[in-house]
């Protein structure tokens, strides 16, 4: 049995620069440059969309940013800031995928083959995902999908920012006909050159191409190009872990110094996780519970268990952890809770779930 991929390409529109402005509010509306010093041999490592209406992009030297806007903002960068905010947006990506393919601090690829979530359609897990990164991080993140990565990362970069893009099974072939060729993900400057040189300037126009006569032109490469030229690409997401937790967070628009309501809360996310892990066919053993404070400062209380986790056990073990924080003297702005310590036996690979009723909506 064949079952169609489901794929999402999310990528964080101007990263840096946009976790930038979300911190620093006097940087919001304004061009924004992260990286090196204009006075410097530095280069811009990210850029605001008010910089890029300069024409300026990342890789390009500070110097001639800055005579392109010389009232640009030049800051620099702070990685380990950006790692963090990553890093919640990727415990997001784990909500909803099996398999999650980090490319680098601000996009991924995620199989959602397998989630249940939404009846299966990727469009509206995308749009979930979206939506959790903004509501946790106040950060804006375009997606794309489709049945395959290359066109997944095609899709995201359609309709940024704020995009969502969608290429469904039935309409690869022809999308791909008529994309210029120096669109295609994986085609560089260099290559593009060589392909215009070769009256190769749109899918179409490589699509004519046979097998033999692109690796013979363009080497190894010839059989990927031969392949993506009719929308088909099999590489798989390729995860660099195993997920270890599920878990689900929310952030406050008002901070709450109740306690009863923070437990209200909490059941209420509770019972989204216990649903999400029911139907990935795991079983965990440990409840941690998160708080962040109005002042930022963040704890995580957790409990493990001889038993399998469930509802009732969950709603009787919340209010201990939670009476091991701040909570009820101390303002709270975003309360979360996880499931972890998994059953090994349970914890099955994507090909052992092929009896899962699968929505065929991308």
């Amino acid at each position: 049995m064949t079952v169609q991929r489901k794929i999402i390409h999310v990528d964080m529109d101007a990263f840096f620069a946009s976790v930038e402005q979300r911190d620093q509010p006097e940087y919001r509306g304004k061009p924004l440059i992260v990286g090196g010093k204009p006075n410097s041999r530095g280069v811009v490592a990210a850029c605001s969309y008010e910089a890029r209406k300069f024409g300026i992009h990342s890789a390009m030297p500070s110097s001639q940013a800055y005579r392109l806007c010389p009232k640009a903002i030049f800051v620099p960068p702070r990685f380990e800031t950006y790692r963090e905010v990553s890093e919640q947006i990727r415990t997001i990506f784990w909500q909803y995928a099996s398999q999650v393919e980090p490319l680098s601090l601000d996009e991924a690829y995620l199989d959602v083959t397998y989630t249940a979530e939404y009846e299966g359609s990727a469009t509206l897990i995308a749009k979930a995902i979206k939506r959790d990164i903004f509501s946790e991080t106040n950060l804006i993140a375009s997606a794309g999908v489709s049945y395959n990565k290359f066109l997944a990362k095609i899709a995201s970069d359609m309709d940024k920012p704020d995009g969502l893009y969608v290429i469904k099974p039935e309409q690869g072939e022809a999308f791909v006909a008529s994309l210029a060729i120096g669109k295609f993900h994986g085609i560089g400057p260099a290559t593009e050159a060589k392909m215009k040189k070769a009256g190769i300037t749109s899918g179409k126009d490589l699509r004519s191409w046979t097998q033999e006569q692109l690796t013979e032109k363009f080497g190894k490469a010839g059989n990927y190009y031969f392949n993506i030229a009719r929308g088909i690409d099999d590489r798989p997401i390729q995860s660099k872990r195993i997920r270890k937790s599920l878990g689900k967070e929310t952030t406050f628009a008002k901070d709450v110094m109740l306690v009863d309501e923070l437990l209200t809360i909490l059941d209420n996310l509770a019972e989204n996780v216990l649903v999400s892990l029911q139907k990935q066919k795991l079983e965990a053993r440990t409840l941690t519970l998160k708080v962040k404070y109005a002042n930022f400062k963040q704890v995580t209380r957790a409990h493990t268990t001889e038993e399998i986790l469930d509802a009732v056990t969950i709603k009787k073990l919340l209010p201990i952890l939670m009476a091991k924080t701040e909570a009820g003297s101390s303002a709270i702005r975003l309360v979360g809770l996880s499931l972890s310590g998994f059953d090994k036996g349970k914890v099955e690979k994507p090909e052992q779930q092929l009896d899962l009723i699968l929505s065929e909506t991308i």
